[in-house]
């Protein structure tokens, strides 16, 4: 039972990390819309970011935004690309999900994801304060 469980577990985030490839290499194309471009950029920057609206040592909840707002994003994202762009980059994106990922330039996305990060939060801060 617990190893139909972890197959099932498994398999989906595999599913998981093939769509946010994906949705990354939609992103890379010309012709991808810019409000699709906006929502699979932003989908793909929370799957990749150390920081999480909910932090995920709070037991439960800390989880629950990974497993709810992380498909969400990536539905909503495929709604909005169009199929035959989708069609296009599945074959590559199936490709590259079955190799083992490798973080070349790490510091440079973790800089990026950083200012990203604050941008939102002077955003939030200008917004709300």
């Amino acid at each position: 039972m617990i190893t139909a469980a972890v197959r099932r577990l498994k398999s989906w985030a595999k599913t998981l990390k093939t769509k946010l490839i994906l949705l990354w290499l939609c992103c890379r194309q010309l012709d991808m819309p810019l409000s699709a471009k906006a929502v699979a950029l932003t989908t793909v920057v929370y799957a990749l970011s150390p920081i999480d609206l909910i932090p995920d040592f709070i037991p439960v909840l800390g989880l629950l935004d990974d497993v709810i707002l992380l498909p969400l994003g990536i539905a909503l994202a495929l709604r909005m690309i169009p199929v035959q762009l989708l069609q296009r980059c599945h074959l590559l994106a199936l490709a590259k999900a079955g190799q083992r990922i490798s973080l070349k330039g790490t510091w440079l996305m973790t800089g990026g994801i950083l200012i990203v990060w604050l941008i939102a939060i002077a955003f939030a801060l200008s917004a709300f304060g």
